[in-house]
């Protein structure tokens, strides 16, 4: 087959996405079925990319009675707008309820369409009948903010047992925001490991919440399972970049299955939207990740629960995006490069509709070319224009990937909360996208 047909039985099968409440009945109809529905997203800073994210989710929760969402955040952050959302806190609005979202890049929670997803959320939760819509977090950078919720929560309700906490996080002797301290001195011999004790602590967390649906203490042990996977993370940071990769999205998927477990003991079922990057919803095993001996979220979720985990993939051709030009830089808005030729999203493109949504699972002979390796983007939160292909392309066979594709032709800079300077103007097209 050539180009121009597989081009044209993609747009024969692709759905059009022109705005209305229908845009996404066919994902909706394959949801019934599914207890995860992974919703990634081409890059951390496209503001349709979140918008139609939300969109599909809101319809979840509305229609299917989907009763969890879980992001690419961490657990301590996101629990304070699962806090307000579920109105038990002290913050006043949404924006407030997201300040805990501190660490770089605030931009990928700190946004409008955060905003306005978490204040339909807690009005949801208020004019419901059901338990709260849980909106959890579950990566794991927040060693030393998941310590000290832990020994918060601890001080109020068991002093002894904060006490016995305290002794076990004393080993954690170098503190600094985001672990990495601790990591360079047990792998140069300067401080020893902790691993027993983070490991003890969550074992004492997890028997005292057997059989509890206190969500205060439940978030407590999810502190605790952070802390314990964390210090893995950190300590194992200064080696290999497939084994903490593979760290963290087997991380990711142990508080999938967790807050899984705890809402089919509140709820008697568990149906959660996952929001994060495609390079951790798609299936590895069909990328040139998994090619070189890294898992993640999508592949673990699929193996073990089937067709009733959803992988749904996006992209987008070119436009503007939010992102820093290097590790802990200045959000800035940059254009974004038409995607490379030999690309998945520039076959998209050529497809010449605006917006589609595009079924792949049980996809017939029109696109079986769509099993052959073909070149993906990914934006995260670093974006290298200079070095593109380098630093932002790999290859993958979309048809195993996922389950559907929404592709947003051209998208523009998702809209931080807080706009620096560096923000407001879009870099100039010859200083072009990895962090992810």
């Amino acid at each position: 087959m050539g180009r121009g047909q597989l081009i044209d039985a993609v747009r024969e099968a692709a759905g059009y996405l022109g705005g209305s409440r229908a845009d996404f009945d066919p994902l909706v109809e394959q949801a019934h079925r599914a207890h995860f529905v992974l919703l990634g997203e081409a890059t951390h800073g496209s503001h349709e990319l979140y918008r139609e994210r939300a969109r599909i989710t809101q319809r979840l929760i509305s229609e299917l009675g989907f009763n969890g969402v879980v992001i690419e955040a961490d657990w301590p952050d996101a629990d304070r707008a699962n806090r307000w959302a579920q109105g038990r806190s002290d913050d006043g609005d949404a924006a407030e309820a997201l300040s805990g979202f501190r660490r770089f890049p605030t931009w990928m929670w700190r946004n409008t369409v955060a905003v306005d997803f978490l204040g339909w959320l807690r009005a949801h939760n208020e004019n419901s009948r059901s338990a709260p819509v849980l909106f959890h977090g579950m990566d794991l950078y927040s060693l030393y903010a998941s310590i000290d919720a832990v020994l918060a929560y601890l001080d109020k309700r068991d002093p002894e047992a904060a006490a016995r906490a305290r002794r076990r996080y004393s080993c954690f002797e170098t503190r600094d925001e985001d672990g990495q301290g601790y990591g360079r001195a047990t792998r140069l011999g300067l401080s020893r490991s902790c691993e027993n004790e983070a490991l003890q602590q969550l074992l004492e967390l997890q028997k005292r919440g057997a059989g509890s649906l206190d969500p205060e203490l439940f978030s407590a042990e999810q502190n605790a399972r952070v802390a314990r996977n964390a210090e893995a993370y950190y300590r194992a940071m200064f080696g290999s970049q497939i084994s903490t990769w593979n760290l963290r999205d087997r991380h990711m998927t142990e508080t999938l299955e967790a807050v899984h477990q705890h809402l089919m003991a509140r709820d008697g079922y568990a149906r959660i939207a996952v929001w994060a990057h495609n390079s951790h919803l798609g299936d590895a095993r069909a990328t040139q990740m998994g090619w070189e001996g890294e898992l993640n979220v999508g592949q673990l979720l699929r193996e073990k629960h089937g067709d009733a985990a959803l992988l749904v993939g996006f992209s987008t051709y070119d436009g503007t995006v939010t992102a820093a030009d290097d590790w802990g830089g200045a959000a800035q808005r940059m254009r974004v490069q038409p995607a490379l030729p030999e690309s998945i999203e520039a076959l998209f493109h050529e497809v010449g509709l605006p917006r589609f949504l595009l079924p792949l699972r049980g996809a017939g002979e029109a696109l079986a070319e769509l099993h052959e390796p073909m070149l993906e983007r990914a934006i995260g939160v670093v974006y290298r224009p200079r070095t593109e292909r380098y630093s932002h392309y790999f290859e993958a066979r979309l048809l195993l990937q996922f389950d559907m594709m929404v592709h947003i032709d051209r998208t523009r800079a998702v809209e931080p909360l807080e706009r620096t300077a560096t923000w407001r103007e879009p870099e100039p097209p010859e200083t072009y996208p990895s962090a992810l």
